[in-house]
């Protein structure tokens, strides 16, 4: 292999990493469907728990 090569592999690797990392989350999301207007009374809304998942990727955003 030469060093051309080796660069241009380094490069599309490297590249790969950093678009990889960008698709994780981080913080709180808003369900679909759910408008975001305010609640005027808090009792009436009933927050149901959500498991939270983990990504393969997630390691790379902490």
């Amino acid at each position: 292999m030469t060093s051309g090569a080796l660069i241009k592999s380094f490069c599309v690797a490297a590249a790969l990493v950093v678009a990889l990392s960008g698709c994780g989350r981080k913080g709180e999301l808003e369900r679909p469907g759910v408008s975001t207007s305010p609640v005027t009374d808090p009792a009436e809304t009933q927050a149901v728990p959500v498991k939270e998942r983990s990504f393969i990727l997630d390691g790379l955003l902490d």
